[in-house]
């Protein structure tokens, strides 16, 4: 067994601890840093509302085979108390490794509680670490009745059926003496941005993010102890229409959510003499929308007419007296939870690569990458200049603008200049997807410096790169991770500039693996399948999009599996059981949508699904297309997620759900194979599609296999290329790897022409298109009604370029990369490829590169983890590790899988492999 070794080292330091005190008998270890102290994905996180949150460390060692072997954790009310272990509230010793998501179990927590922690090791060398720095969270309000604020509308007159002018409201106060700290709790119908005498608070951008509103509603929390002033104090709020009440989805749809604008906002104020003081919203707040954002929605764009700034409305000496007041309304509070996934922020900004004049003042401005966010505008113009920004992600093959693919999106911002100096001007409530920029009404000819990309998306840390010695496949990283920034705004949408942007299940479900090597997405996908949960019907089916704003459409296979996908890929990644836990109810229950559809056959046949979205589609008379049996890749899928459930209910230890799931899943095998493959082994519907998901779901008995493969691979070398949509393309590579077809993988990967993955970018992208030919060889277009140039699914290819070509891979028996499986598989003509990850507990690293007659393997296995190394030789005694064959060396222990693979079992630390290089044939 593959944990074999894995498992006898644990019972090693069992048997160790029954003989050892662990006690601060021993030194602390100089060579041991503990860092990146987390509480649920978190730094220092203020206002969660996770009762019991997770505790997660790194571990820096400068020793080889470092495994933490014991850990000791205190918690307390202060620093200083945790210095003097006077007061703790928390204090607990394991002997355990485990390093990530050890839950918080003292007394239970209060709203606004802030607790400091920390932590120390034992290693298996023998020693004691230091204590960590101090880290801490804070708690949110827990109860309904911590909110003291009252919700609030401003008295304005509106015609909602179209986009409003942004509202303003402000509320002045005093403060009293000196402050110890102050907590700004805020959320809104509809986006906000709050200022505090003039300054703005936080740096999030789209607050409070998007949810199922009217289910769960995200506040968000803020430190603003550094703003208040002594004496008279003013805040301000402006808020936008958003996704709240703008437009969704299409056919002018609006006001999903709600109507009307609101304002929920609780400032609490802690003074040096523990005095405490509110500032809330209520009916004494003012307010206005006679400002200068005309309109501004996500879709459409903003019209800002600088003329009307309200100068001054965020000091304290204003004068509101012509504002309007507010009304408090009854909206519910109870629906209110602390913000979990990471918040949107301005991440980084591009400078712009050519400016191309066209006719009649017109001007496009290239900014050399497809990107979503917004362009600062810089400008000296009269007074009642009107400048319009106009957004596309091409030009078509005149050069020309081209704006067809965006549907009846305007994309569209709009300035009116105050005149009298230079101007410098951001959008408020709007996103673009774009690289050319359109100018129009600009002064004279804008040059690169009139204009800056400020880029926008999820602030989730990068924790994966992948590079090798092809620069078209290096292009293509990019572009995955390009269209990752696109389109992870707070939920994982479909694409970013068209009248949709919406976050579409299958989307999300295919592309979840290639995501978590790229960053760290775990809060970020949990946060939404929490509105997954929240949205499912009572019959299980699980929404198209989500937030479901579709009217309840759904149930469609491929796409409604992201309620079990998703989780099974953040468990893997992240070793997060609890996600599981928390979306379990959600599983079982779209488990029995797809059971009470299929009926007793165990067949999902007869309804209507997506299928192979967007597979390829020939011009051929005799259609030498790829159309997939909806009716099979349905039973697939039903076998897939009732096999995943089977694990999953394991996982936690629901044994009786477990022996079901398993039972139902070969049932569903035994009536596909009945239903669809012939005796010869031939899937009725011949395509690289159904073949994939037959293999990848390991639908078919043994004995079906290797012609499934032989089939698989056939039918690809008699295409020449791909020919699979949404659901084939994440995992058609890795099914032909599996069973020995890596020369055909490789083919795909690199091929040129269409339809590939690196056609796109032979013809320019910067991003992943939405269709192999979204620009067609004649540099024409695909249809415009559908037609993103900026859609991730086809970018799932990414997992297989760090788990295949680079050779990282999740043991699923142990996952979180608490054990790394290291099986790098060089070809292709590629002379070096390396990845890297960031994982929960440090950097894992593989790098090989082909050095004459030989490939040299580097690779780096973070402290407390351990790994299982494949190498890509018949006999393993070809192969060294530091110049001595690894069946020699006292570094390694050699092991076989329960396939009878040998691989080489090593500890943390830094290693070099060297084994003889293939032959391979030319190209």
């Amino acid at each position: 067994m593959r944990t074999t070794f894995f498992r006898y080292t644990k019972v090693y330091r069992l048997i160790l601890f029954g003989m050892i005190l662990i006690p601060a008998i021993l030194p602390a270890e100089e060579g041991i840093v503990l860092q990146d102290l987390k509480v649920e994905y978190k730094i220092n996180p203020l206002g969660i509302d996770v009762m019991k949150p997770r505790l997660s460390w790194k571990i820096r060692s400068d020793r080889q085979n470092t495994m933490q072997t014991a850990y000791e954790i205190r918690c307390a009310r202060s620093e200083a108390h945790l210095q003097s272990e006077e007061n703790l509230i928390w204090k607990v010793k394991e002997n355990s490794d485990q390093s990530i998501h050890i839950s918080y179990n003292g007394p239970d927590l209060l709203s606004r509680q802030r607790v400091y922690w920390q932590v120390r090791i034992w290693n298996n060398h023998g020693r004691v670490s230091d204590w960590s720095k101090p880290a801490f969270w804070e708690m949110g309000l827990l109860n309904e009745s911590d909110w003291q604020a009252k919700w609030i509308e401003a008295e304005v007159e509106e015609d909602i059926k179209v986009p409003q002018p942004a509202q303003y409201f402000r509320k002045t106060f005093k403060q009293k003496t000196e402050i110890k700290s102050a907590r700004l709790y805020i959320t809104s119908h509809g986006l906000y941005e709050a200022y505090l005498n003039g300054k703005r608070i936080g740096d999030q951008v789209f607050s409070p993010g998007w949810t199922s509103y009217n289910k769960q509603l995200q506040y968000q929390v803020y430190d603003v102890s550094e703003l208040l002033l002594d004496g008279e104090n003013v805040m301000g709020v402006t808020l936008g229409d958003g996704w709240y009440r703008g437009y969704l989805a299409w056919n002018d749809r609006r006001n999903v959510y709600g109507a009307t604008l609101g304002l929920l906002a609780q400032l609490e104020i802690l003074y040096t003499n523990e005095n405490k003081e509110m500032v809330i919203t209520d009916g004494s707040w003012r307010a206005a929308n006679n400002g200068p954002v005309i309109m501004s929605d996500i879709y459409m764009g903003e019209t800002y007419d600088a003329r009307k700034e309200l100068i001054g409305w965020r000091r304290s000496d204003f004068d509101d007296s012509a504002w309007k007041e507010v009304r408090e309304t009854e909206s519910p509070k109870n629906h209110l939870v602390a913000s979990f996934g990471p918040p949107v922020r301005k991440i980084e900004e591009i400078k712009p690569v050519q400016v191309i004049p066209k006719n009649k003042g017109k001007y496009i401005i290239d900014m050399g990458q497809n990107m979503v966010g917004w362009v600062r505008l810089k400008v000296s113009a009269p007074q009642g200049t009107a400048i319009i920004l106009r957004h596309s992600e091409v030009l078509d093959k005149q050069g020309e603008f081209y704006t067809e693919n965006l549907r009846v999106a305007k994309q569209t911002v709009t300035y009116t200049c105050r005149g009298g100096g230079e101007e410098i001007f951001e959008p408020h409530f709007t996103f673009q997807g774009f690289r050319f920029v359109e100018i129009t009404g600009f002064p004279g000819k804008p040059d690169l410096g009139s204009i800056t990309g400020v880029v926008i998306h999820s602030d989730m840390t990068p924790t994966g790169n992948f590079v090798c010695s092809d620069d078209l496949i290096n292009q293509l990283q990019h572009n995955i991770q390009w269209g990752l920034k696109g389109n992870f705004l707070d939920v994982p949408t479909d694409c970013p500039q068209r009248d949709e942007r919406l976050g579409w299940t299958g989307d999300a479900q295919v592309f979840a693996p290639t995501a978590c090597f790229n960053v760290d997405a775990a809060a970020f996908y949990t946060k939404w399948l929490k509105d997954l949960a929240l949205d499912q019907g009572e019959n299980g089916k699980v929404g198209d999009v989500i937030p479901d704003v579709l009217d309840g459409g759904g149930g469609h296979t491929g796409w409604a599996d992201a309620a079990i996908v998703v989780p099974w890929t953040v468990y893997l990644n992240y070793g997060d059981k609890r996600v599981l836990e928390i979306q379990y109810e959600s599983m079982k229950a779209w488990i029995g949508y797809m059971r009470d559809r299929a009926g007793e056959n165990y067949l999902w046949q007869g309804d209507w699904h997506f299928g192979d979205w967007l597979s390829f589609d020939a011009s051929s008379p005799a259609y030498m297309g790829a159309y997939t049996e909806t009716d099979l890749i349905a039973s697939a899928y039903f076998a897939y997620s009732s096999a995943l459930m089977s694990k999953i209910a394991g996982i936690l230890g629901n044994s009786e759900d477990a022996k079901e799931y398993r039972e139902l899943a070969a049932k569903i095998k035994a009536a596909f194979i009945k239903e669809f493959v012939t005796p010869n082994g031939r899937l009725v519907s011949h395509t690289q599609t159904a073949y994939t998901l037959a293999l990848a779901m390991d639908i078919l008995p043994e004995s079906y296999r290797k012609l499934a493969a032989e089939n698989l691979n056939r039918n690809v070398k008699r295409f020449g290329h791909i020919t699979t949509g949404f659901l084939g393309t994440p995992l058609i590579s890795q099914a032909l790897t599996a069973y020995g077809y890596l020369d055909t993988a490789y083919m795909l990967l690199k091929r040129k022409k269409y339809p590939s993955w690196l056609y796109p970018i032979t013809m320019g992208a910067t991003t992943i298109w939405e269709r192999w030919d979204g620009i067609k060889p004649d540099s024409t277009f695909q249809d415009a009604g559908m037609n993103s140039f900026n859609h991730y699914a086809y970018g799932a290819i990414g997992k297989w370029l760090y788990s295949t070509v680079a050779g990282i891979e999740i043991d699923e028996e142990n996952p979180g990369y608490k054990n790394i499986i290291f099986k790098p598989n060089p070809g292709g003509g590629l002379t070096h490829a390396k990845a890297e990850i960031n994982t929960m507990y440090g950097l894992a690293f593989s790098s090989w590169e082909i050095k004459g007659d030989l490939i040299v393997l580097n690779i780096l296995v973070p402290a407390n983890t351990m790994a299982d190394v494949y190498l890509p030789v018949k006999d393993l005694k070809t192969a060294s590790i530091g110049g001595i064959s690894v069946t020699e060396s006292s570094d390694v222990k050699i092991r076989k899988d329960k396939n009878g693979e040998q691989f080489i079992k090593i500890g943390s630390g830094s290693y070099e492999f060297a084994f003889p290089r293939k032959v391979e044939e030319k190209e």
